[in-house]
């Protein structure tokens, strides 16, 4: 599944004395068991005072921090999965919608700040009502896995492939003016004539519409898509005619 998470920061603030810089240092400066003692010598109490209670209520403490941190990383993980479920299309392996326009839009904004183009495709795929009569819905479906497949195979990790609903999916292609993605969009579509897929024993030819927008200044994500949807019917259009777009 291509897609990419770019985004990271880090920021780090001064801290404000030396003791909490030592503090910092005390807990960060290596990754083996804490002992009794380095605690002792954290909170300041001093070896007189380090009585049998106070020793059992410090390894208390140290207990339930341990077990915080780990509740903390099991709930971070299983957010992080949540996060994969809600991005990733219901039937293909490949992200939705959802987590399609906000890539795009994060790639608008990428390209509004350096004066990078990237080019977004909208892909269309021809007679899938067709297949779907014919070979069965099971066998659509393997006919979308098909071209999601291909598509995620022949395309760079900085580009998106997406399912955007039905028989419908979206590329973005980082950093490629309107030639670049023009040529690219026509080599998937090719890629695709020439790659039969296998339905009940049968060989079945597929085939697509497709429409490219290179992102302006202040474009929208929805207005950026609406334009690639408009150039993939003037594709389809030429394709199979006025009275068949479909």
């Amino acid at each position: 599944m291509k897609i990419t998470n770019t985004s990271g920061l880090s920021r780090t603030a001064p801290l404000k004395s030396a003791k909490r810089t030592e503090r910092a240092d005390s807990v960060s400066t290596s990754s083996a068991p804490r002992r009794i003692e380095d605690t002792v010598n954290i909170l300041g109490i001093p070896p007189e005072e380090m009585t049998e209670r106070v020793h059992r209520a410090i390894l208390g403490l140290m207990e339930e921090v341990d077990n915080l941190r780990r509740e903390l990383d099991n709930t971070n993980r299983r957010l992080r999965e949540m996060e994969d479920v809600a991005d990733t299309d219901a039937l293909l392996p490949i992200p939705n919608r959802r987590a399609f326009v906000r890539e795009l839009n994060r790639m608008i904004s990428f390209a509004e700040r350096y004066g990078a183009p990237s080019t977004l495709m909208f892909i269309d795929l021809n007679d899938m009502k067709k297949i779907n009569d014919t070979y069965g819905h099971e066998a659509g479906d393997k006919a979308l896995y098909h071209v999601a497949s291909l598509l995620v195979e022949n395309i760079r990790g900085t580009d998106v492939v997406a399912r955007l609903g039905g028989d419908e999916f979206g590329v973005i292609l980082a950093q490629a003016d309107e030639t670049v993605g023009l040529q690219k969009a026509q080599e998937l579509a090719n890629i695709i004539a020439r790659n039969p897929v296998t339905l009940n024993e049968e060989k079945v030819t597929m085939s697509l519409a497709f429409g490219t927008y290179t992102f302006k200044s202040g474009d929208k994500p929805d207005d950026a898509l609406d334009k690639a949807d408009k150039a993939m019917y003037e594709n389809k259009r030429e394709i199979k005619g006025e009275d068949n777009i479909r």
